[in-house]
């Protein structure tokens, strides 16, 4: 990686993305099949890709509307429920359609209501999924309303997490989009190659006083919430410490103007079109650029036994910071996330 008033780096993927489908796809790829090769696409559509049927419906509607001239990966996930059948699931992921199986606790984010009610109830896939060597991508978080969000992270480690681990010792798990300290700290204490993290950059850049600055903040509102600076901090050292555990996934999520600025405002901040620079910025403010080749491109790969993309992407730095708009779709917008501080750098 060279560094200077320009900065290449491997070409990234996107380990954590949601694609949504019709129009809204058509508009919100181009920014993540611009900046990344490969992602991983999230399958909590309505209804979600359970099967592998839908998983491979689902991928030739991305592939169509891709630019023919696009080498764009999309990786399709399954949305576990309790009823998910998993020699359906294994057969996908043998296949090469399936990449990995996503759990949303029940009820936990934006269409997960068909998700996991007990995870006791899928420990034949569990184990299915441990001797396939297939991962599981993890919402962490509990829904009990007598938890405060701003602690169901922590709780879902002891109550969710570290059992399902100790029943499945050779599952390879991602715990997604993590938010704490607690988060980072039980990722650092666990195995390289059975655990790892993504990091997206709102949750670097954001912590919760910033949902409220000056009156409430709808297009800064995400599940899993920002917490603490001190939490944003220990997220901000892990995705810089060089650490493997760790590595990108923007959790891109786009709703129309509308469903955000609303009475009951939907969860999800659409970052594409700037997370790679938000990313550089962050890795550049705590002098750690060395470092973000290995988190934005190396690493991830590497937890899911995929080969680095061979591909390089160039970025320069610019005497004035960038502007983003609004992204229009049909009649409406989706609102591009910025962070609270310039961006300088732009790819070439």
């Amino acid at each position: 990686m060279k560094i200077n008033k320009s900065l290449t780096l491997t070409k990234p993927d996107d380990w954590h993305v949601h694609l949504r489908s019709g129009e809204m796809l058509a508009k919100v790829l181009r920014d993540t099949a611009t900046s990344f090769n490969r992602a991983i696409v999230m399958p909590n559509l309505s209804p979600p890709i359970r099967t592998t049927y839908d998983a491979v419906s689902y991928q030739r509607e991305i592939k169509a509307a891709l630019n023919k001239d696009s080498d764009f990966t999309p990786l399709m996930t399954s949305y576990l429920t309790d009823e998910t059948d998993p020699d359906d699931l294994i057969a996908g992921f043998k296949r090469g359609v399936f990449t990995a199986a996503k759990l949303y606790p029940a009820g936990a984010t934006t269409n997960s209501d068909s998700g996991v009610t007990n995870t006791l109830l899928l420990d034949p896939v569990f184990s299915a999924m441990s001797n396939a060597g297939m991962p599981l991508l993890i919402h962490g978080e509990v829904v009990d309303h007598k938890i405060d969000i701003f602690d169901r992270e922590h709780k879902f480690i002891e109550l969710v997490l570290e059992p399902l681990r100790n029943r499945h010792k050779n599952l390879k798990i991602v715990f997604e989009h993590i938010t704490t300290k607690s988060a980072v700290d039980y990722v650092r204490s666990s195995s390289p190659d059975k655990l790892a993290a993504t990091i997206t950059p709102h949750h670097l850049s954001v912590n919760r006083s910033d949902l409220f600055a000056g009156g409430i903040r709808p297009h800064l509102y995400c599940l899993p919430i920002p917490k603490r600076e001190e939490h944003r901090i220990a997220l901000v050292d892990a995705a810089c410490s060089g650490d493997k555990r760790f590595f990108l996934g923007t959790d891109s999520a786009p709703h129309l103007i509308e469903e955000k600025e609303s009475s009951c405002g939907c969860a999800g901040v659409y970052n594409s079109p700037n997370a790679l620079l938000t990313y550089i910025a962050i890795f550049e403010q705590n002098n750690a650029l060395d470092k973000l080749n290995s988190f934005a491109s190396l690493n991830g790969p590497e937890f899911y036994n995929l080969k680095p993309n061979n591909k390089e992407i160039e970025f320069v730095k610019r005497s004035s910071p960038m502007s983003f708009d609004d992204l229009q779709v049909g009649s409406s917008r989706v609102k591009t996330f910025v962070p609270p501080f310039p961006l300088f750098w732009s790819a070439k």
